[in-house]
C-alpha cells in the first residue's frame, strides 16, 4: 500500500497548522517507533507539500538501524537523526528546540516489560530530561505522548473514561510500572511547566491500526494480522469477551499534531477511538476482511452475569475543544493495514 492516500488524509486534516511550524525546529523522542514513524511520514510530507523549512531532530539509540530500515526518512533533508538514550542523552549549549514532542516508550519491548524498575526509569528519568531540554530552549510548547492506562482498570458499567476520570483505588501495590511511570511522567511535565514556563499538552493515547504496527508484540490487532499472514488459527488466550478501540494510525497524526499545536497548556486530552469492538468480534473481523479461512479459538469461556471489561477512552473533549474526530472506520483501517502488510 502507498502511503500517498494516508498522508494526504493528514495533510488535509491539518494545513491550517503547519504555518506555526514554518522555519521552526523540533525535537522528538521516541521517534523511531510506530508513533514517531507517522509523525516524520506526516511532517516530510507537510514540508515537501508547503516548503516548510521545518527541520526535526530525532534521538534514538540505534540511528544506524533505522537508517538502513527507513532510508526515505533518515535520509530526508528536514530529519536529523542524534544518538543517544532518552535518559542521559547531553544536552549542549547550541540546543534550541521551538517544539519538542516527547513519546518514547519501552512498552513494547518484550524483556524490559519484565523489568518494573526500567521501565519506571525509561518513562520518569527520559521524561525529566526532555523537559530540561525544554527549559533549556524556553520551547514554545511540549507535547508529552502519555497512555491510556494511567487511568486504570475501567469499571465495565462506565462506557468511556474521560480525562477527569479518577480511579477511586489510586495506585496499588499491583499497579503496573507503566502505568504509574506515566503518572508521574506527567506530573513532572506539569510541574516544569509551571517552574520554567514550558507550555506543555498531554496525550493520553489508548490503541490503534495501521501501517508500522508491530505484528509480533503486545497488540492484539496486530497478532490477529500476523496470524493471518501466516495462516495460522488465532487463539484468544481469554474469553474474547473485553471491549476495545482503535484508532488509525494516520487519525493518530492528526490528533497529536492538532494537540501539539492547537492544545491549551496543561491541559489533557484523550487519543483513541470511541467506536468498540469485543476482542472475539475484532479477530472475526480481520479474518473476514482478510478473505483467510484461519479459525478463531478462545482459550476461555465467559464467567456467567460477568460484565465484560472495557478500555475505552470518552474523546468529547477533543472533539469539542479540538474539532477533532474518528474520520477512518474501523473496517477500512484494518483493511488499510492488511494491505500495508501485502495481504489482499
Amino acid at each position: 500500500m502507498n502511503m500517498q492516500l494516508d498522508l494526504e488524509h493528514i495533510y488535509q486534516h491539518t494545513q491550517n497548522l503547519w504555518e506555526t511550524l514554518r522555519n521552526k525546529t523540533i525535537f522528538i523522542t521516541g521517534g523511531t517507533g510506530f508513533v514517531g514513524k507517522w509523525l516524520l511520514e506526516s511532517m516530510v510530507y507537510a514540508n515537501g507539500k508547503d516548503g516548510l523549512g521545518c527541520k526535526v531532530t530525532v534521538l534514538s539509540r540505534n540511528p544506524g538501524v533505522f537508517a538502513r530500515e527507513h532510508p526515505h526518512l533518515a535520509e530526508s533533508k528536514w530529519i536529523e537523526m542524534l544518538k543517544g538514550d532518552v535518559s542521559s542523552f547531553e544536552i549542549s549549549a547550541e540546543m534550541k528546540f521551538d517544539f519538542i514532542i516527547h513519546a518514547a516508550t519501552d512498552v513494547s519491548d518484550p524483556v524490559k516489560a519484565k523489568d518494573d524498575l526500567a521501565i519506571f526509569s525509561a518513562n520518569v528519568d527520559g521524561t525529566r530530561r526532555v523537559f530540561d531540554l525544554a527549559a533549556h530552549s524556553k520551547s514554545q510548547a511540549v507535547l508529552l505522548v502519555s497512555s491510556g492506562a494511567i487511568y486504570g482498570v475501567q469499571p465495565a458499567e462506565l462506557k468511556g473514561m474521560a480525562e477527569n476520570y479518577s480511579p477511586q483505588s489510586g495506585f496499588s501495590q499491583t499497579a503496573s510500572a507503566y502505568t504509574v511511570g506515566k503518572s508521574t511522567s506527567e506530573w513532572l511535565a506539569l510541574a516544569y511547566g509551571r517552574e520554567y514556563e514550558v507550555p506543555c499538552k498531554i496525550a493520553r493515547c489508548f490503541a490503534f491500526v495501521g501501517p508500522y504496527l508491530p505484528l509480533d508484540k503486545h497488540f492484539a490487532v496486530g497478532n490477529f494480522i500476523a496470524d493471518v499472514i501466516d495462516k495460522r488459527d488465532i487463539e484468544i488466550l481469554g474469553d474474547g469477551t473485553p471491549f476495545r478501540s482503535y484508532l488509525y494510525a494516520a487519525d493518530l497524526a492528526i490528533w497529536l499534531w492538532t494537540v501539539l499545536l492547537k492544545g491549551d497548556s496543561g491541559e489533557v486530552y484523550n487519543v483513541g477511538s470511541d467506536e468498540t469492538i469485543s476482542i472475539k468480534d475484532l479477530a472475526s473481523k480481520v479474518v473476514e476482511l482478510s478473505l483467510s479461512k484461519v479459525s478463531i479459538n478462545t482459550l476461555k469461556m465467559p464467567v456467567k452475569n460477568r460484565l465484560p471489561s472495557r478500555y475505552i477512552p470518552d474523546i468529547g473533549k477533543a472533539r469539542n475543544e479540538l474539532g477533532l474526530d474518528v474520520y477512518i472506520g474501523l473496517d477500512d483501517s484494518i483493511l488499510r493495514t492488511l494491505t500495508w502488510n501485502g495481504v489482499g
